[in-house]
């Protein structure tokens, strides 16, 4: 806009006969310039906050309807006291470790305690927002990363082993993560032209498969829950996390449209890929389940709903409307088979399916990220002279496959082994499961000593 605007100035001008005043074209300029910022900055600001609503209400119900009832406090009381931890701890070091510059696999010391994080714009990540806007965005998916991870051990976890695990999470599994991908000279990152350049718009290596592949490996570490898989543990309310669905489906246009980082084309791209991709999902999720059980579930679209939000995630920035629902519609299906299928088959009891909708999601996705992205959407990659390059398989870019599938081992590898790590200090530390006894109780009075439902009021 502030080009066509200085181009069609003088024009118009000299039509009539007169010369544009200097001082009146440089104020023009500023002020659209300035016009351009606050409506990006209006963007990123809204966008931050539906991607942390996206935790609470929208998780927290998601997954608080899951599980029983005597447990849905102190499932919900997971992600809310994330929120808060994160947030701290995103201040103190966090930003700084994922966006600082540092070294290929994580950044410095530089934005400690948020030094020199205010109204300037860095322009190596958003040249038209201060950058103190920039970081709370980024908080926002620091938060709702560990959050998914806590769907995997519902209903058998210490919440005082949540909150130290969580903390030793985000600092040696999320921060390396997000800043080989986003970071300046990341290894993964793609804009300045990381050693593997993968392309993730808004986080399916970042948040998904870390978090998701990091959701088997709790799984695993700490056991069934008792009574699983001989007895029947059924969602005590699937109005809540219906509800919690929604949410998440309206928040995931702030975080997939609001990675665009301006209110311009792409961020109205990704929010129609966001919810294309989602739609298709609903409806591979429940023709695999028609097809298998003779009949669709509310609990199976909402999942399917979700798993096609986190596959379109890496892919929001780079492909069309055709090629998401395309995503949509494989992660549907694909997912669908991980948590009936795959799940029953191995005998593993992630809970709440964090493994199997975002680990999984997140692989397929940003896998057909590679095939599907195209330059016309957005030109990320380009030659000397600053001319587009192919972005994805189907343009005859087919190394960029090589290149998903190098970040997708990186998040697994990391995710792997960093989370068992963890677990186990953590056991040492404080212990990770509650006694029988407790978890029997149920969480709500074990861990915080009250009740979502009390019967007799």
């Amino acid at each position: 806009m502030l080009a066509l605007v200085t181009a069609c100035l003088p024009r118009m001008a000299a039509a009539q006969g007169s010369a544009v005043p200097v001082d009146r074209l440089a104020k023009l300029e500023k002020d659209v310039a300035q016009a351009q910022s606050s409506a990006d900055n209006a963007w990123v600001l809204t966008s931050s906050a539906l991607v942390l609503m996206m935790t609470g209400p929208g998780l927290a119900l998601f997954y608080g309807g899951l599980v029983r009832k005597k447990n849905v406090l102190g499932t919900m009381m997971q992600s809310f006291t994330l929120m808060a931890i994160v947030t701290v701890l995103w201040a103190i070091l966090g930003y700084s470790l994922c966006f600082a510059a540092g070294n290929r696999f994580i950044g410095g010391f530089e934005h400690a305690f948020l030094r020199g994080v205010g109204a300037a714009p860095d322009a190596d990540y958003a040249a038209t927002i201060p950058q103190q806007s920039y970081m709370v965005f980024q908080l926002m998916f620091a938060i709702i990363t560990p959050a998914l991870i806590t769907g995997a051990f519902a209903e058998r976890m210490k919440f005082s082993a949540m909150a130290l695990f969580m903390v030793l999470w985000s600092i040696m599994v999320y921060d390396p993560m997000a800043h080989m991908v986003w970071g300046k000279g990341g290894l993964l990152n793609a804009a300045p032209g990381g050693r593997f350049p993968t392309l993730d718009f808004a986080g399916g290596t970042v948040v998904h498969i870390t978090s998701g592949v990091s959701a088997l490996v709790c799984a695993l570490y700490l056991g069934k829950r008792l009574g699983y898989p001989k007895e029947a543990i059924l969602p005590h309310s699937v109005v809540l996390s219906f509800i919690g669905a929604c949410l998440l489906w309206i928040g995931w246009f702030g975080f997939n449209a609001g990675s665009a980082l301006a209110s311009g084309g792409l961020a109205t791209s990704a929010f129609v890929a966001t919810h294309f991709a989602a739609a298709a999902a609903v409806v591979g999720w429940g023709l695999a389940e028609w097809l298998r059980n003779g009949k669709p579930s509310a609990l199976g679209a909402i999942s399917g709903a979700v798993a096609g939000l986190v596959a379109i995630t890496p892919a929001s920035g780079f492909v069309g409307p055709m090629a998401a629902l395309i995503i949509g519609f494989i992660a549907g299906m694909f997912c669908y088979v991980m948590v009936a299928i795959v799940k029953a088959l191995f005998g593993y009891d992630d809970s709440l399916d964090a493994f199997g909708v975002h680990g999984a999601g997140g692989t397929i996705g940003a896998l057909l990220t590679g095939i599907f992205a195209a330059s016309a959407v957005n030109p990320i990659f380009k030659d000397s002279a600053g001319n587009p390059l192919p972005s994805g398989l189907l343009e005859g870019n087919a190394h960029q496959v090589l290149n998903q599938f190098v970040g997708v081992v990186v998040a697994w590898g990391l995710a792997i082994v960093g989370t068992l790590v963890i677990l186990k200090v953590v056991d040492l530390v404080v212990g990770l499961r509650v006694t029988p006894e407790h978890e029997v109780q149920g969480l709500d009075l074990s861990q915080h000593g009250e009740e979502g439902y009390n019967l007799e009021y």
